[in-house]
């Protein structure tokens, strides 16, 4: 099957509302917050998640019928300096596996984050749970640091944080490598 990878556009927050929702019910601990949580949210928080530009982007796939069939974001971490985080990553079932669509939205994100996000890690997370996502990760090259957080809706389940390790800081326009080992501090 052929897919298209883009950036998602500002008019297209009913879309971003019906896969986020889509995901989170197809498995609820690869996100940080609950169905109904989410469901609850009024379309001005998917206007302005549909529109935000900033250093942020959406990425979706669409089949050949134009369908919305899997997503990725990826934006600068405010509540960890000089960090980027991937986040919202989604293949529906029927597309999944060795094709490799899971693999392109985060390629995807992660040229985008070298391009435009000027921060010196990239990262994501991991609920403890979730050995399909860790091995996945790991194939795409992001690695395990030593960072645990707690999951947030469920504080007492853990969340493994994993970086991208040959993410770097651009400097005169090649990227610098970034000392491997140094895990991020939230």
């Amino acid at each position: 099957m052929t897919y298209l990878i883009r950036r998602m556009t500002a008019g297209e927050w009913r879309q971003l509302r019906a896969i986020r929702l889509e995901a989170v019910q197809d498995t609820p601990t690869a996100f940080s917050i609950s169905y109904a949580e989410l469901a609850a949210r009024p379309d001005v928080f998917w206007q302005e998640r549909a529109a935000a530009s900033g250093d942020g982007a959406t990425f979706i796939a669409c089949d050949q019928n134009s369908d919305w069939v899997g997503s990725v974001s990826v934006e600068p971490l405010v509540e960890v300096p000089d960090h980027a985080h991937i986040h919202a990553v989604y293949v529906r079932a029927g597309h999944r596996g060795p094709a490799g669509l899971g693999a392109r939205l985060v390629e995807a994100a992660v040229h985008f984050a070298e391009q435009h996000i000027d921060v010196a890690r990239l990262t994501l997370g991991v609920h403890e749970s979730n050995a399909r996502a860790l091995a996945f990760y790991r194939r795409v090259g992001f690695r395990l640091t030593d960072q645990v957080i707690p999951y947030r809706p469920n504080p007492v389940e853990r969340c493994y944080i994993m970086e991208y390790p040959s993410f770097g800081r651009r400097v005169g326009g090649l990227v610098a490598p970034v000392e491997s080992g140094v895990t991020p501090q939230a």
